[in-house]
């Protein structure tokens, strides 16, 4: 897919790339209309979408593992998958391609989700719903950090660092997580859409770049790109448990 010129044709475009813009939307449709249906109704009308590995295994509902992505726990826990999509996203959607981005989203994601089964084969859980992209979400911060290694992001609104540094600090921080014990699947789904995402970047760029040649940049492209950078410095990249009431596995 060639790059797209009407990245630059607005500012709007150009901070939202199609891919990257529908799934905000997406999720928070759906997060406003369950959370709307839940406080009105007391009804949940999103909760059979959720990844339950005893379905999706023994019922055959291989679809949760597509639909649990666009669920969320809470509000802390969609701002923060939400914001991280689009802090970190939006450059790889334009230096990829809105088809090769997605496929790159949705690969992490249900790589997560299959985690999360294999996961329940050994420590158990297989009737826990688990919901989130987060692990969509690690695997765009791991390739941010493959492609612009040298990009700076404040961690914690503290400490500058460059990007590989702190995919590497992460990556340690979320295998930490998964050995604890207690059977914390979702840090699992986390270092699984890592993982899986690493992968995929591997052998993609066996087989031909993985960034695209990008055409000469406009002034106002260069000032755009600035803002944007200088943006995602202010974002806090922070870790934490997203739980939720009613489920015990939220990641």
């Amino acid at each position: 897919m060639q790059y797209s010129r009407r990245y630059s044709t607005s500012s709007f475009s150009s901070y939202f790339p199609p891919g990257v813009k529908w799934l905000l939307i997406a999720n928070a449709a759906i997060f406003l209309l369950q959370f709307f249906a839940i406080y009105f109704l007391n009804w949940d009308p999103f909760r059979a979408l959720g990844l339950v590995p005893y379905q999706a295994v023994a019922q055959l509902a291989v679809w949760q593992l597509f639909t649990y992505m666009f669920l969320h726990g809470g509000i802390g826990h969609i701002l923060f998958n939400l914001l991280a999509l689009w802090m970190f996203g939006a450059d790889l959607e334009r230096d990829w391609g809105t088809r090769r981005f997605l496929r790159y989203y949705f690969l992490c994601g249900i790589g997560a989700g299959v985690t999360v089964i294999l996961a329940t084969l050994l420590f158990g859980g297989a009737q826990y719903r688990t919901i989130g992209a987060s692990g969509a979400i690690y695997g765009i911060l791991l390739a941010f950090g493959m492609l612009y290694p040298d990009r700076i992001v404040l961690f914690s609104f503290l400490f500058p660092m460059k990007a590989k540094w702190f995919v590497l600090i992460t990556g340690v921080i979320v295998f930490l997580n998964s050995l604890q014990p207690g059977g914390q699947v979702s840090h699992v789904a986390h270092l699984g859409g890592m993982v899986f995402g690493y992968i995929y970047l591997k052998l993609a760029k066996g087989r031909k770049p993985i960034r695209k040649t990008v055409p000469s940049v406009s002034l106002r492209q260069r000032y755009e790109r600035w803002k944007l950078d200088r943006a995602r410095r202010k974002f806090q990249v922070y870790m934490r448990r997203h739980d939720d009431d009613r489920d015990r596995w939220v990641h």
